[in-house]
């Protein structure tokens, strides 16, 4: 069965912009292709995408540990003052029997993360090894991490509710502290990380191979 034609090899370029699909034209030395809808530099593949996908991903690892490690908020109040990190904000919600919200907590800001940081990791080693292990399933997997992601801010969103409410005075008060402001940073990092990734370099190496 003969292999279906590609829009690569029907010398097509999808602008990276407004999505129009353009046919490729020939050009002279330092020209750049532009979009004839919206004038974007036009890119058969993302530049540099690799590279600036690890660097993402690598900045994200590193916040990750005193994401985990630091407060991500402090909760004052006349009898003192404790600072909880999101494992012990998750215990405290099941010890006050907040089953559910405990829970969501923990996938969304513990899980998410971390099956987010690995599968980018699976996807950008399988790339850099041209590898041919199933390349659909391994697309589907970029767009799941690029569509689900972003939920991992759940927990700052959390912290964020309950400084605008827990605004008591000598009652009560919740600041932020340094964690979150870890924790937020690798959910922006994994989100640059995914959007910085070209897909269609998970289908390079079989289009080189025919």
């Amino acid at each position: 069965m003969s292999a279906a034609l590609t829009a690569s090899h029907a010398g097509l370029v999808r602008c990276g912009s407004c999505e129009k699909l353009l046919r490729a034209r020939p050009l002279s030395p330092g020209a750049r292709a532009r979009c004839t809808r919206c004038g974007a530099v036009l890119w058969r593949r993302k530049p540099q995408s690799l590279a600036r996908s690890w660097a993402l991903l690598i900045a994200a690892i590193i916040c990750y540990v005193p994401a985990n490690l630091y407060p991500v908020m402090e909760v004052a109040g006349p009898g003192g003052s404790e600072a909880d990190t999101i494992m012990s904000g998750v215990q405290a919600m099941f010890a006050a029997g907040w089953y559910p919200v405990g829970l969501l907590i923990f996938f969304a800001s513990i899980t998410v993360p971390i099956l987010k940081i690995l599968s980018l990791m699976g996807i950008l080693i399988s790339v850099q090894r041209r590898s041919h292990w199933r390349p659909r399933d391994r697309a589907v997997l970029y767009r799941v991490v690029e569509i689900v992601g972003r939920w991992s801010m759940l927990d700052m969103f959390v912290v964020s509710v309950m400084v605008a409410l827990v605004q008591l005075g000598v009652v009560a008060n919740v600041e932020p502290r340094i964690g979150a402001t870890f924790f937020a940073a690798v959910v922006v990092l994994t989100i640059f990380a995914a959007q910085s990734l070209d897909p269609r370099l998970v289908w390079d190496a079989m289009e080189e191979e025919r």
